[in-house]
Formats: C-alpha cells, sequence, structure tokens
C-alpha cells in the first residue's frame, strides 16, 4: 500500500523566490530515487508575517521503500538544505495513508467557509478568515504554542533581548517601518506585564492549595515544649522587669502575669505595686492584638475632603473600612491594591504619553508615537523587574554568596533611568543639552503620575473590601 511522506516548511519571506527554485530541482531529485513515484508541493501563508510555508507530498510505493530512504539517502538531501540556508527554514515531516491525503478536511476550498465569498488567495476578501484549512499534527500544534519560547530566532527572542539592552531600538525600529521581526508593541507589554504579576505575587500554595499537602500539627509533646518555652518567655520578660525596677516589693506581689486579660481579648496583665496599694498597685496590659482602638474617626473631618468624595466617605463608612483593614491585618486591601495597579498602569500610558507631546512640541510626531514609546518601556521595566525578583529567589534557594544577589538588584535599577535616558536620545535623537532636562521634567512628571495612580488605585481597594 502507497504512502505519503509530507514535508513541511516554513521558510524565511526574504529567500521565498530562491527557496521555491531550489526547492523545485529538489523535488525532481527526490523523485529519482527508488520508490517515488510522485509529488505535489502546496504554497500557504502563515500567520507570521515574515514566514511562508510550503508543504510537498510524496507518494512512495510502500513503507519499505521509506523506510530505506530515510535510512540511507534522507540525512544527505536535508545537509544540502542546511548547507544552503542555514537556519532561514524550519522542516517538520510525518507520514499519512493515502486515505488521510485525499481526506475532505484536505481539499482546498474555493469559497469562503465563512461567507461563502468566492476565494482568490490564501484569504477571504470579504471577511478575512483564512481559506487554508490544512490539518496539523500534534508536534505542530506543540511547536506553534511553544516554539517561541524555545526557538532562538523566534520573534520573542528577537524582541526580549534588545527591550533589555538597546534602550528605545524596538520604538525606533518600529516608528521606520521595521515591524515584522519584532512581537507587536501591545502583545509585548501584555504579555510580560503577565509573567510579572505572575512571579510577583502568585503563590501556588495559596492559588493551588489542593496541590500541598497541609502543614503537619505539632504532637503531645512537641505541644507541650512549645508552651514551655513560652511559659519560658514570660518568665524572663518579668525578670527583665525586675531587674530594671519597674516590678518591685514581695514576691508575692512581683509581675502577676495571666494568660488572658479579665476581658478575655489576648495579651499580659502586668501588676505593678505601688506605694498607694501595695497589695494591688497598678496594672498594665501588653497587648499582642491590634484593636477597633486605632480606628478613632472622632478626628475626621468630613468638611475638609472634596464634595464628591465626602459624599462617598462617610465617618461610619471610613471606621468600617478601617476596622477590616485591622481585623486581617491589611492582607485583603493589599491584595485589591495589587489586582487595581494593572489597570492603573494602563491608564498611566496615555498621561505619560501626552506629557511626552508635551515636551516635544516641535517633533512632528504623532501622539500614538508617544504612546507607542511608554508602551515599550513600560514592557522593560515589567521584564526587569521579573529577572530581578527571579534572581532574588534563586538566590535564596541556592545559597549564593549574600552580596551578589543585593548589588545585582541595585545595579540594575540604577540602570532604569538610564535606560529611560538613553532611548529618549535614540527615538527623539536630540541632544544632551536638550534631552536632560526633558529627562528631569519627565521623572518628575512620571512620579507625580504614578503616585496619583497608586492613591487612586488604593482608594478603589479600600471602597472594595
Amino acid at each position: 500500500m502507497s504512502v505519503i511522506y509530507e514535508v513541511t516548511l516554513d521558510v524565511d519571506r526574504e529567500i521565498a523566490t530562491e527557496f521555491d527554485e531550489w526547492l523545485s530541482a529538489h523535488v525532481a531529485e527526490m523523485l529519482e530515487l527508488p520508490g517515488f513515484v510522485s509529488a505535489e508541493t502546496l504554497e500557504s501563508e502563515t500567520d507570521e508575517e515574515d514566514r511562508v510555508q510550503r508543504v510537498t507530498r510524496y507518494t512512495l510505493e510502500g513503507r519499505d521503500e521509506l523506510n530505506a530512504y530515510l535510512a540511507g539517502q534522507a540525512a544527505a538531501m536535508r545537509q544540502d538544505a542546511i548547507e544552503r540556508f542555514g537556519e532561514r527554514f524550519q522542516a517538520s515531516r510525518r507520514v499519512l495513508s493515502e486515505s488521510v491525503a485525499v481526506s475532505p478536511a484536505r481539499v482546498e476550498p474555493s469559497t469562503c467557509l465563512n461567507c461563502g465569498a468566492s476565494l482568490g488567495g490564501q484569504y477571504c476578501g470579504n471577511c478575512g478568515q483564512r481559506a487554508n484549512s490544512r490539518m496539523i499534527s500534534i508536534w505542530e500544534l506543540t511547536r506553534d504554542a511553544f516554539g517561541d519560547l524555545f526557538e532562538l530566532d523566534s520573534r520573542l527572542w528577537r524582541t526580549v533581548l534588545p527591550l533589555l539592552t538597546r534602550p528605545g531600538q524596538l520604538t525606533r525600529d518600529y516608528l521606520e517601518g521595521r515591524r515584522a521581526r519584532y512581537m507587536p508593541p501591545f502583545r509585548t507589554y501584555l504579555v510580560l506585564s503577565i509573567i510579572f504579576f505572575l512571579v510577583a505575587f502568585f503563590d501556588p500554595r495559596e492559588e493551588l492549595g489542593i496541590l500541598f499537602e497541609p502543614a503537619i500539627a505539632p504532637t503531645v509533646t512537641e505541644q507541650q515544649e512549645i508552651e514551655k518555652q513560652e511559659a519560658a518567655l514570660k518568665e524572663e520578660l518579668i525578670s527583665d522587669l525586675e531587674t530594671e525596677g519597674i516590678i518591685v516589693g514581695s514576691p508575692t506581689l512581683k509581675g502577676q502575669l495571666r494568660e488572658q486579660p479579665e476581658d478575655d481579648e489576648p495579651g499580659i496583665d502586668i501588676t505593678i505595686p505601688t506605694d498607694e496599694d501595695p497589695s494591688g498597685g497598678m496594672t498594665i496590659t501588653v497587648d499582642d492584638d491590634e484593636t477597633t482602638d486605632d480606628c478613632d474617626m472622632e478626628d475626621f473631618a468630613e468638611a475638609e475632603l472634596p464634595r464628591w468624595l465626602a459624599a462617598r466617605l462617610s465617618q461610619e463608612r471610613v471606621k468600617a473600612m478601617c476596622e477590616k483593614v485591622v481585623a486581617d491585618k491589611g492582607k485583603t486591601l493589599f491584595n485589591k491594591l495589587i489586582e487595581n495597579i494593572p489597570a492603573g498602569l494602563i491608564v498611566l500610558l496615555p498621561l505619560m504619553a501626552l506629557a511626552l507631546k508635551m515636551l516635544y512640541p516641535l517633533a512632528q510626531r504623532y501622539y500614538v508615537e508617544h504612546l507607542l514609546f511608554f508602551v515599550h518601556f513600560h514592557a522593560f521595566f515589567f521584564l526587569l523587574l521579573t529577572l530581578q525578583i527571579t534572581l532574588v529567589r534563586i538566590s535564596d534557594k541556592l545559597s549564593f554568596p549574600t552580596p551578589i544577589a543585593p548589588i545585582v538588584v541595585v545595579a540594575s535599577s540604577i540602570y532604569i533611568p538610564v535606560y529611560l535616558y538613553k532611548a529618549m536620545r535614540r527615538v527623539y535623537a536630540q541632544g544632551h543639552w536638550l534631552t536632560v532636562p526633558k529627562f528631569m521634567a519627565l521623572i518628575l512628571t512620571y512620579i507625580f503620575g504614578f503616585s496619583m495612580m497608586l492613591a487612586f488605585a488604593l482608594l478603589l481597594a479600600a471602597f472594595s473590601i
């Protein structure tokens, strides 16, 4: 039974013409090999603007002929293409039965499957849907999903490396029309921001607790040992107070320690005898828990707030917020704040682009060009923070020498304003004397804008708890 040997070739668009000429000669050479009956080559577009795809299907007399080819001439035939085109093309191969090769799913439609319009190419001229419905293998599906992460020549790495090491280069290339080699700016920003927030704030033990075993409760013996240590600590505290002269009098009137104050709140009561009351004296309660006394709103003045804010911040509402924050030590408030920061940064982008527009009034650049500058800068910022956090965590796990991680973090943090300055110089092409004052003004504007964004995000977080 005949078999179909399919070779899928992803080719750099710049060499497509030269590659097609070579492929035609290569197919003719393949058909001269024993067992090869026929071949057809299909042309198709890919999702990447700088790539094209060629699919060649060879029909062989049977599996034995294919195995003989793979064991013999295959290596030499592949080496010919590698020597000529290097890494500017990638090839994947699979074997099909003849029934699969001619299945309806492989037939190229003459009309759009979405809107029914006649097709004149790989994409519908009416709705834009791609016409090629070729089924792909599991390997190709996996490669499409993860290929950009592991292929050194992928758009991801071609974007990340200059983003990190060449300030302003991505923005400049994009504005000058060199775009196909890089990831789109906003996709870069979104991907790196998502990675940052996952690395920085995602706790697998909290979010995926079902995957982890709970902490083992202490045994009776361990619990008794803990209680002994706590009792010894309390005795040491009383002894220190006596040494300092805070507790005086007879042994029976030395600090009277209770595990719970009379109102059943956690804490320690220390009774200090006085001359006026040697049998009782003054009692000091050392409370190890927060109380709602910190939320006393007697001095809260609604009249001093803007009218729109005062209408939403009544004394009772502020006190309720405060008590919720104190109850869980601000954990819920912090989580809500973190949830609001990504949206706040997106709002900050157009505002900072407006600041750049005002700093460069004679640059004859559109507003969106200034916006693009800050999209790339924020993407760099997220990337650098992600690398810093990763380094700190790895250094803790691998026990790096103490000063290495702090030195790298400090040095890379200093690099942030340096990066911004060099990016401004590269994109706007102005000298030091013009760039320095604009850089300082932009830094001050950014600090003010970021502070306002953070305050507004905190306010929204407080209202949502």
